[in-house]
Protein backbone atom coordinates (compact mmCIF):
# COMPACT_ATOMS: atom_id res chain seq x y z
CA UNK A 1 0.00 0.00 0.00
CA UNK A 2 1.03 3.30 -0.68
CA UNK A 3 1.20 7.26 1.54
CA UNK A 4 1.33 9.95 -0.36
CA UNK A 5 3.16 12.68 2.33
CA UNK A 6 3.35 16.36 0.69
CA UNK A 7 6.95 17.47 1.86
CA UNK A 8 6.00 21.01 2.33
CA UNK A 9 2.46 20.66 3.75
CA UNK A 10 3.78 18.48 6.95
CA UNK A 11 6.16 19.16 9.57
CA UNK A 12 9.37 17.41 9.22
CA UNK A 13 9.39 15.83 12.84
CA UNK A 14 6.29 14.43 12.48
CA UNK A 15 6.92 13.01 8.73
CA UNK A 16 10.44 11.81 10.24
CA UNK A 17 8.46 9.71 12.91
CA UNK A 18 5.59 8.50 10.60
CA UNK A 19 8.25 7.27 8.18
CA UNK A 20 10.82 6.01 11.01
CA UNK A 21 7.25 4.16 12.39
CA UNK A 22 6.21 2.41 9.32
CA UNK A 23 4.00 -0.38 9.25
CA UNK A 24 6.30 -2.66 6.86
CA UNK A 25 3.02 -3.24 4.71
CA UNK A 26 3.36 0.32 3.36
CA UNK A 27 5.65 2.05 1.00
CA UNK A 28 6.23 6.17 1.03
CA UNK A 29 6.21 8.64 -1.89
CA UNK A 30 6.92 12.16 -1.25
CA UNK A 31 5.69 14.81 -3.21
CA UNK A 32 6.51 18.35 -3.80
CA UNK A 33 3.63 20.28 -2.71
CA UNK A 34 4.42 23.08 -4.93
CA UNK A 35 4.53 20.66 -8.15
CA UNK A 36 1.04 19.93 -9.39
CA UNK A 37 1.34 17.44 -11.93
CA UNK A 38 3.74 15.31 -9.23
CA UNK A 39 0.36 15.37 -6.61
CA UNK A 40 -1.76 14.42 -9.47
CA UNK A 41 -0.10 11.84 -10.42
CA UNK A 42 1.22 10.56 -6.46
CA UNK A 43 -2.62 10.49 -6.00
CA UNK A 44 -3.57 8.06 -8.72
CA UNK A 45 -2.39 5.16 -6.80
CA UNK A 46 -1.84 6.89 -3.24
CA UNK A 47 -4.34 4.56 -0.78
CA UNK A 48 -3.81 7.25 1.98
CA UNK A 49 -2.77 10.63 2.50
CA UNK A 50 -1.66 12.93 5.07
CA UNK A 51 -2.34 16.35 4.83
CA UNK A 52 -4.05 18.95 6.77
CA UNK A 53 -5.38 20.90 3.59
CA UNK A 54 -8.04 19.66 1.00
CA UNK A 55 -9.91 21.39 -1.32
CA UNK A 56 -9.60 21.13 -5.04
CA UNK A 57 -7.55 18.22 -6.09
CA UNK A 58 -6.69 15.99 -8.33
CA UNK A 59 -8.74 12.48 -8.95
CA UNK A 60 -7.86 9.62 -6.17
CA UNK A 61 -9.31 7.10 -7.37
CA UNK A 62 -7.71 4.57 -4.75
CA UNK A 63 -7.84 6.64 -1.66
CA UNK A 64 -9.17 5.34 1.30
CA UNK A 65 -7.66 7.68 4.30
CA UNK A 66 -7.10 11.44 4.79
CA UNK A 67 -5.21 11.16 8.02
CA UNK A 68 -5.01 15.10 9.22
CA UNK A 69 -1.78 15.55 11.27
CA UNK A 70 -3.69 18.12 13.51
CA UNK A 71 -6.96 18.33 15.20
CA UNK A 72 -8.28 20.87 12.75
CA UNK A 73 -10.18 20.12 9.97
CA UNK A 74 -11.11 23.81 8.96
CA UNK A 75 -8.91 23.64 6.04
CA UNK A 76 -10.57 20.57 4.57
CA UNK A 77 -13.75 20.94 2.00
CA UNK A 78 -15.16 17.55 2.58
CA UNK A 79 -17.17 17.58 -0.64
CA UNK A 80 -14.07 17.69 -2.54
CA UNK A 81 -12.83 14.52 -0.41
CA UNK A 82 -13.59 11.25 -2.39
CA UNK A 83 -16.17 8.94 -1.07
CA UNK A 84 -14.01 6.02 -0.70
CA UNK A 85 -11.85 7.69 1.41
CA UNK A 86 -12.15 8.04 5.55
CA UNK A 87 -10.84 11.37 7.20
CA UNK A 88 -9.37 11.03 10.57
CA UNK A 89 -7.41 13.32 12.56
CA UNK A 90 -5.07 13.69 15.67
CA UNK A 91 -4.27 15.49 19.28
CA UNK A 92 -1.85 15.08 21.66
CA UNK A 93 -2.00 18.53 21.80
CA UNK A 94 -4.33 18.83 25.15
CA UNK A 95 -1.66 19.44 27.85
CA UNK A 96 0.70 21.46 25.67
CA UNK A 97 -1.86 24.11 25.39
CA UNK A 98 -3.05 24.04 28.94
CA UNK A 99 0.01 24.56 30.55
CA UNK A 100 0.32 27.37 27.69
CA UNK A 101 -3.17 28.48 29.15
CA UNK A 102 -1.88 28.62 32.63
CA UNK A 103 1.45 30.11 31.93
CA UNK A 104 0.15 33.42 30.38
CA UNK A 105 -2.55 33.95 32.88
CA UNK A 106 -0.02 33.73 35.16
CA UNK A 107 1.97 36.05 33.29
CA UNK A 108 -0.78 38.37 32.50
CA UNK A 109 -1.42 38.48 36.65
CA UNK A 110 1.68 38.62 37.93
CA UNK A 111 4.27 40.46 35.00
CA UNK A 112 7.26 38.87 35.42
CA UNK A 113 9.26 40.05 32.18
CA UNK A 114 8.26 43.47 33.42
CA UNK A 115 9.83 42.82 37.13
CA UNK A 116 13.15 41.19 35.39
CA UNK A 117 13.15 44.07 32.51
CA UNK A 118 12.94 46.60 35.36
CA UNK A 119 15.86 45.15 37.85
CA UNK A 120 17.98 44.43 34.52
CA UNK A 121 18.27 48.01 34.54
CA UNK A 122 19.14 47.98 38.24
CA UNK A 123 15.54 49.37 38.96
CA UNK A 124 14.54 48.50 42.25
CA UNK A 125 12.07 51.57 43.53
CA UNK A 126 9.31 50.28 41.04
CA UNK A 127 7.99 46.89 43.22
CA UNK A 128 10.46 46.46 45.89
CA UNK A 129 8.52 46.59 49.18
CA UNK A 130 6.50 49.99 47.55
CA UNK A 131 4.57 48.49 44.58
CA UNK A 132 3.36 48.44 41.98
CA UNK A 133 1.58 45.60 43.72
CA UNK A 134 0.43 42.65 41.57
CA UNK A 135 -2.58 40.44 41.53
CA UNK A 136 -2.72 36.25 41.73
CA UNK A 137 -5.10 34.04 39.26
CA UNK A 138 -6.54 32.65 42.87
CA UNK A 139 -10.43 33.41 43.22
CA UNK A 140 -10.56 34.44 39.32
CA UNK A 141 -13.25 33.54 37.26
CA UNK A 142 -11.86 31.36 34.08
CA UNK A 143 -14.53 30.71 31.69
CA UNK A 144 -13.80 28.69 28.70
CA UNK A 145 -15.83 28.70 25.66
CA UNK A 146 -15.87 25.12 23.67
CA UNK A 147 -15.30 22.46 26.88
CA UNK A 148 -13.57 20.18 24.84
CA UNK A 149 -9.98 18.31 24.94
CA UNK A 150 -8.18 21.38 25.70
CA UNK A 151 -10.99 23.04 27.69
CA UNK A 152 -10.80 20.23 30.43
CA UNK A 153 -7.34 19.75 30.76
CA UNK A 154 -7.19 23.72 31.36
CA UNK A 155 -10.07 23.55 33.60
CA UNK A 156 -7.63 20.92 35.60
CA UNK A 157 -4.95 23.28 36.37
CA UNK A 158 -7.38 26.18 37.07
CA UNK A 159 -9.00 24.74 39.45
CA UNK A 160 -5.60 23.14 41.07
CA UNK A 161 -4.80 26.68 41.12
CA UNK A 162 -8.12 27.75 43.10
CA UNK A 163 -9.58 29.48 40.04
CA UNK A 164 -13.81 29.32 39.62
CA UNK A 165 -13.66 27.63 36.79
CA UNK A 166 -17.44 28.59 34.23
CA UNK A 167 -17.87 26.93 30.75
CA UNK A 168 -20.33 27.13 27.45
CA UNK A 169 -19.97 24.40 24.80
CA UNK A 170 -22.39 23.64 21.46
CA UNK A 171 -23.64 20.52 23.69
CA UNK A 172 -24.74 21.64 27.49
CA UNK A 173 -23.37 19.24 30.07
CA UNK A 174 -23.68 17.74 33.05
CA UNK A 175 -20.75 18.71 36.12
CA UNK A 176 -18.12 17.41 36.22
CA UNK A 177 -14.63 16.89 38.55
CA UNK A 178 -13.93 20.89 37.66
CA UNK A 179 -17.22 22.52 36.62
CA UNK A 180 -20.34 22.67 38.04
CA UNK A 181 -22.29 22.67 34.77
CA UNK A 182 -21.28 23.23 30.52
CA UNK A 183 -23.78 25.50 29.62
CA UNK A 184 -25.12 25.17 26.11
CA UNK A 185 -23.72 28.20 23.80
CA UNK A 186 -27.18 30.20 24.87
CA UNK A 187 -24.75 31.30 28.03
CA UNK A 188 -21.93 32.82 26.06
CA UNK A 189 -23.30 36.08 26.96
CA UNK A 190 -22.74 35.62 30.61
CA UNK A 191 -19.55 33.83 30.59
CA UNK A 192 -18.30 36.87 28.52
CA UNK A 193 -19.09 39.30 31.34
CA UNK A 194 -18.35 36.95 34.10
CA UNK A 195 -15.08 35.88 33.51
CA UNK A 196 -11.62 37.06 34.80
CA UNK A 197 -9.91 35.34 31.82
CA UNK A 198 -11.66 34.52 28.81
CA UNK A 199 -10.44 31.05 26.86
CA UNK A 200 -11.32 30.55 23.00
CA UNK A 201 -11.28 26.55 22.52
CA UNK A 202 -13.94 26.00 19.81
CA UNK A 203 -13.56 24.48 16.37
CA UNK A 204 -13.36 26.53 13.18
CA UNK A 205 -16.50 27.22 11.25
CA UNK A 206 -19.29 28.80 9.80
CA UNK A 207 -21.16 28.90 13.03
CA UNK A 208 -18.01 30.12 15.43
CA UNK A 209 -16.11 32.25 12.64
CA UNK A 210 -16.05 35.75 14.44
CA UNK A 211 -17.99 34.76 17.05
CA UNK A 212 -15.97 37.00 19.57
CA UNK A 213 -17.06 40.30 17.62
CA UNK A 214 -17.33 43.63 18.81
CA UNK A 215 -20.13 42.56 20.52
CA UNK A 216 -18.76 40.08 22.60
CA UNK A 217 -15.58 41.70 23.22
CA UNK A 218 -17.69 44.79 24.84
CA UNK A 219 -19.40 42.28 27.63
CA UNK A 220 -16.27 41.75 29.06
CA UNK A 221 -14.93 43.35 32.40
CA UNK A 222 -12.59 46.17 31.64
CA UNK A 223 -10.01 44.08 33.30
CA UNK A 224 -10.62 40.85 31.50
CA UNK A 225 -8.07 38.34 29.50
CA UNK A 226 -9.10 36.83 25.94
CA UNK A 227 -6.60 33.87 25.41
CA UNK A 228 -7.11 32.32 21.77
CA UNK A 229 -5.29 29.00 21.11
CA UNK A 230 -7.46 27.75 18.47
CA UNK A 231 -8.12 29.15 15.46
CA UNK A 232 -7.43 33.24 14.55
CA UNK A 233 -10.66 33.16 12.80
CA UNK A 234 -12.79 33.05 15.92
CA UNK A 235 -11.83 36.58 17.06
CA UNK A 236 -12.88 39.49 14.92
CA UNK A 237 -9.66 41.43 14.61
CA UNK A 238 -10.10 44.61 14.35
CA UNK A 239 -12.73 44.65 17.07
CA UNK A 240 -10.34 42.85 19.13
CA UNK A 241 -6.90 45.32 18.47
CA UNK A 242 -9.45 48.49 19.19
CA UNK A 243 -10.43 46.59 22.17
CA UNK A 244 -6.68 46.66 23.22
CA UNK A 245 -5.48 49.79 21.93
CA UNK A 246 -8.47 51.70 23.89
CA UNK A 247 -8.23 49.43 26.68
CA UNK A 248 -11.76 48.36 27.06
CA UNK A 249 -10.44 45.00 28.19
CA UNK A 250 -7.99 44.29 30.46
CA UNK A 251 -5.74 42.11 27.29
CA UNK A 252 -4.81 39.29 25.10
CA UNK A 253 -3.34 36.26 24.59
CA UNK A 254 -3.05 35.32 20.54
CA UNK A 255 -1.25 32.43 19.42
CA UNK A 256 -3.43 31.66 16.32
CA UNK A 257 -3.39 33.94 13.33
CA UNK A 258 -5.52 35.67 10.48
CA UNK A 259 -1.88 35.96 8.63
CA UNK A 260 0.69 33.12 8.01
CA UNK A 261 3.78 33.22 6.60
CA UNK A 262 3.29 31.56 2.57
CA UNK A 263 4.45 28.15 1.94
CA UNK A 264 8.41 28.30 2.36
CA UNK A 265 8.80 31.34 3.85
CA UNK A 266 9.29 31.67 7.77
CA UNK A 267 8.71 35.59 8.28
CA UNK A 268 5.72 38.09 8.16
CA UNK A 269 3.38 40.06 9.96
CA UNK A 270 0.84 38.26 11.87
CA UNK A 271 -2.20 40.82 11.40
CA UNK A 272 -3.20 43.51 9.22
CA UNK A 273 -3.15 45.49 12.55
CA UNK A 274 -0.05 46.79 14.72
CA UNK A 275 -0.96 44.55 17.60
CA UNK A 276 3.35 44.22 17.98
CA UNK A 277 2.80 48.23 18.82
CA UNK A 278 -0.08 47.16 21.81
CA UNK A 279 1.45 46.65 25.53
CA UNK A 280 -1.77 44.88 26.62
CA UNK A 281 -1.22 41.44 24.30
CA UNK A 282 1.67 38.51 24.42
CA UNK A 283 2.22 37.65 21.08
CA UNK A 284 3.36 33.88 20.01
CA UNK A 285 3.80 32.15 16.53
CA UNK A 286 1.05 29.67 17.06
CA UNK A 287 3.52 27.15 19.18
CA UNK A 288 1.54 26.75 22.06
CA UNK A 289 1.42 22.66 21.24
CA UNK A 290 4.28 22.39 19.87
CA UNK A 291 6.71 20.22 21.84
CA UNK A 292 7.96 16.52 21.40
CA UNK A 293 4.88 14.63 23.05
CA UNK A 294 2.87 16.16 21.10
CA UNK A 295 4.47 15.03 17.51
CA UNK A 296 5.16 11.51 19.15
CA UNK A 297 1.35 10.97 20.52
CA UNK A 298 0.28 12.31 16.67
CA UNK A 299 2.45 10.10 14.96
CA UNK A 300 1.11 7.24 17.18
CA UNK A 301 -2.07 7.87 15.94
CA UNK A 302 -1.61 7.93 12.75
CA UNK A 303 1.05 5.06 12.31
CA UNK A 304 -1.71 2.73 14.03
CA UNK A 305 -4.32 4.01 11.76
CA UNK A 306 -2.23 2.71 8.58
CA UNK A 307 -1.83 -0.15 9.93
CA UNK A 308 -5.50 -0.45 10.93
CA UNK A 309 -6.28 0.26 7.19
CA UNK A 310 -3.69 -2.40 6.09
CA UNK A 311 -4.92 -4.93 8.24
CA UNK A 312 -9.22 -3.99 7.25
CA UNK A 313 -9.97 -2.83 10.96
CA UNK A 314 -11.78 -0.30 12.23
CA UNK A 315 -9.91 3.09 12.08
CA UNK A 316 -9.78 5.84 15.08
CA UNK A 317 -10.50 9.30 15.68
CA UNK A 318 -12.55 9.34 12.70
CA UNK A 319 -14.16 12.93 11.34
CA UNK A 320 -15.78 11.77 8.54
CA UNK A 321 -16.79 8.18 7.52
CA UNK A 322 -15.99 6.73 3.89
CA UNK A 323 -19.31 6.50 2.15
CA UNK A 324 -18.29 3.71 -0.12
Amino acid sequence: MKLLIKQADNNGPLQQCVRANLPATWRIELVDADDPQAFARGLQDADAIISMDWRAAPPAPRLKLLHLPGAGWDAIDFAAVPPTATVCNAYGHEVSIAEYVMATMLEMTLGVRRMDAALRRNNWSGWWRIGPLHDYVFGKTLGIVGYGRIGVEVARRARAFGMNVIACSRTARGADEFVARVEDMSGFDALMRTADFVVVGLPLDDTSRGLFDARALALMKPTAVIINPSRGALIDEEALYLALREKRIGGAVIDVWHQYPQPGGSDGAPSRFPFHELDNIIMTPHASAWTMHQIQQRCAVITENLDRLARGDPLINVVRAAAL
